[in-house]
């Protein structure tokens, strides 16, 4: 058995003083992912010996960032995705394994007004481009913040928030297109009409007190990993963060 976690912990020093060590510790996972690290090089010394750790930090300071903890060292690691546009931010961290590849993500916000909506769809191509060519390679997986509420049961309230960031018919569009490029969304799986499962809260209105939430976290694979997978779960008992983690059990 394999256990994976993604997280966005919304920066990683604050979520520490939150109680992150002790659910990491309890946690015993084999690859622990996180996003939204808000980290640069040198500012957080990694605490646990047993697990490897590879960072991509964003060059603006205290903003995105991704990390991957793992027990077993990767065959390689490689930080974006290539392309000079979309390098910049410490988005994605790829770890090569020998029956995967791990892509840790943190997708853009379209941001209020969607005043980045047009670059968000660029990326999404590209992105889309990079998973299928690894996919022609080995299986993949896919964990992180993607930033998309895919359908009407994935948020607490779809109607008002049709046109918001996260909840575009182009964003779910795009969210739709990778699926069918063959992946599989883990936790509709096991859960395909779930309600009341999310892995956002605003910090407002007590939202979190309420469950008026989104599910944006996400776990992916290729269609070749649908064997394997043995169960997918959200973990909204745990908090210090406006997220919470999600797992992935494989065989």
């Amino acid at each position: 058995m394999q256990k994976l976690i993604s997280w966005n912990v919304n920066g990683l020093r604050a979520c520490v003083q939150k109680g992150f060590m002790d659910f990491f510790d309890q946690a015993d996972a084999d690859i622990f992912c996180l996003q939204e690290t808000k980290l640069q090089e040198g500012q957080f010394t990694w605490p646990r010996e047993q697990y490897h750790d590879y960072w991509n930090y964003a060059e603006k300071k205290g903003y995105s960032g991704t990390a991957v903890f793992s027990k077993s060292e990767p065959l390689s690691v490689s930080r974006g995705i290539d392309i000079e546009e979309h390098d910049h931010e410490g988005r994605v961290l790829t770890l090569e394994y020998p029956d995967f590849y791990l892509v840790n993500v943190y997708t853009p916000n379209s941001q209020r007004d969607l005043l980045r909506l047009d670059y968000r769809m660029n990326w999404e191509d590209a992105f889309r481009a990079y998973l299928l060519q690894l996919k022609t390679h080995k299986p993949v997986i896919v964990c992180g913040d993607m930033n998309v509420a895919h359908q009407d049961i994935d948020l607490k309230n779809p109607k008002t928030n049709h046109h918001n960031a996260g909840f575009t018919d182009e964003e779910r569009n795009k969210f739709s297109q990778l699926l069918a490029s063959g992946f599989v969304d883990t936790f509709r799986h096991f859960y395909p009409d779930l309600t009341g499962a999310y892995s956002w809260w605003s910090y407002m209105f007590h939202a979190r007190e309420k469950n008026a939430g989104w599910r944006i976290d996400y776990f992916l694979v290729s269609e070749e990993l649908k064997p394997r997978l043995q169960d997918a779960r959200i973990r909204s008992d745990i908090y210090g963060s406006d997220h919470c983690p999600v797992e992935l059990i494989l065989e």
